[in-house]
């Protein structure tokens, strides 16, 4: 999809209260993005899962309901076959439904307000579509999107362009994750869905157990009748009672053995599904780590690759330099590798700096290091390629004399172009105030 299924609002004159254009400014509003009259007067009613674009269902569903749910779910009101549809199918049938807004689009949208009750009554409290945004924004850094996307698409404060903005970040999202994590997403399916057979299988262990239960029950009321009826009956009949009794404690002695089996089988599958559920945290733990990862790669990628354009443009068409804030300014980089230190002395001396280098003890003595810092305006050094003693004097030595140390992540030359480029930006920040803030550093400045 090259763009949204809907054309984006136009924000330029938007009214402070409802998030519309104003009919002062000119701007025609589209019929589709107009509030109606009755939305007008009942603003507390949160939107309905029918009511909604029809564009917004399938990412609705298919981020917010689980292929388990909706294979549960929507057979009862489509005509699929639960065991053998695809799960593509499953899911169109599933937006047909809430297009169509019958009992299927209503037993869905219920679905959904159960299952994400406590985010609903989280977004309640916006006042906003500003802050219904920044909710969003939150929920998308820390990775709780289902929730959020249904609260904010049903939200009754809810404007287009809020709608539009989520929809793109999760579309974009959604790239991220295919592209990058395509086998960790399969593994996650798969653990679903034999989680979801495995609660299935003790389920039927249940019924089970409980029909054991209660033909054990029956057993023993059985045997309490024939113990009566022999103490009634005469002698005569003593030895048969006798064997009938003792057949019935066999037959009850193998049932508690067959019961403590499958007991033993159910504990053994809720350790199982334990240690899968695990399994699944670990496996979005490491997502979150390699979205991070990824998230570091391109902003050192989009550094290097624009101090390339700015080194081979034509002078007279170029733009500010990012690298300009090492003209005339005296750089100390410890650590490295020899071939990407040659290539950072480079960049440094043609940006009109200077630069001293130090290997952090490999060859050069660590005793220079305190010679060298005197007069340095910046000190570099890469965390993968210097040894912890090296770092901690440097860090002390910078501490006395009041030198600003920046550890990289990598000794790489986008590292290094990616953290000048953060310092230009941040310097261009502190010289306009109302510019907005830039990212935050990604390592500590103490610890690295």
């Amino acid at each position: 999809m090259h763009a949204p299924p809907f054309r984006l609002a136009r924000t330029a004159g938007l009214s402070s209260s409802g998030g519309h254009p104003s009919a002062a400014s000119g701007t025609r509003i589209d019929a589709c993005c107009a509030p109606s009259r009755a939305q007008q007067v009942e603003l507390k009613r949160r939107t309905r899962l029918s009511e909604l674009d029809a564009n917004l269902h399938c990412s609705i569903i298919g981020t917010c309901l689980t292929t388990h749910e909706l294979r549960r779910l929507v057979p009862k009101f489509a005509d699929v076959d639960r065991q053998h549809a695809t799960d593509l199918e499953i899911h169109h049938a599933a937006v047909e439904l809430a297009i169509a807004g019958t009992g299927g689009a209503k037993a869905l949208h219920k679905a959904l307000d159960e299952r994400y009750a406590g985010a609903i009554r989280a977004f309640d409290s916006a006042k906003d579509a500003a802050e219904l945004l920044a909710r969003w924004k939150e929920a998308l850094k820390s990775g709780d999107i289902p929730p959020a996307y249904w609260a904010l698409m049903t939200h009754p404060r809810t404007t287009m362009s809020v709608r539009q903005a989520a929809f793109g970040d999760l579309h974009m999202l959604s790239h991220l994750v295919g592209a990058a994590n395509r086998a960790d997403i399969r593994r996650l399916v798969a653990l679903e869905e034999e989680n979801a057979a495995l609660h299935a299988k003790i389920e039927r262990q249940q019924a089970r157990l409980h029909e054991m239960s209660t033909e054990r029950d029956a057993t023993r009321q059985e045997r309490d009748a024939l113990v009566a009826r022999q103490n009634a009956q005469p002698l005569a009949t003593e030895n048969v009672l006798r064997d009938e009794v003792r057949e019935l404690r066999e037959a009850l002695a193998a049932r508690d053995e067959r019961l403590a089996l499958h007991t033993s089988r159910r504990e053994a599958a809720e350790q199982r599904i334990a240690a899968e559920q695990a399994s699944a945290r670990a496996m979005r733990a490491r997502l979150d780590d390699l979205m991070a990862m990824v998230k570091t790669l391109r902003a050192e990628a989009s550094a290097i690759e624009h101090a390339m354009q700015a080194s081979i443009g034509d002078p007279a068409e170029r733009t500010v330099d990012t690298l300009s804030i090492l003209q005339r300014k005296r750089v100390v980089y410890v650590g490295g590798r020899p071939g990407s230190n040659r290539a950072i002395r480079r960049i440094v001396e043609a940006s009109g700096g200077d630069v001293t280098m130090h290997d952090g003890g490999i060859e050069d003595r660590k005793g220079l290091l305190a010679a060298a810092l005197p007069g340095a305006h910046l000190v570099v050094f890469p965390v993968d390629c210097i040894d912890h003693d090296s770092m901690n004097l440097l860090k002390r030595i910078c501490e006395r004399h009041g030198i600003a140390y920046y550890p990289l992540r990598t000794a790489s030359v986008a590292s290094f172009v990616e953290l000048i480029g953060r310092l230009d930006a941040q310097a261009r920040d502190v010289m306009q105030p109302d510019a907005p803030a830039g990212d935050a550093p990604r390592f500590c400045l103490r610890h690295g």
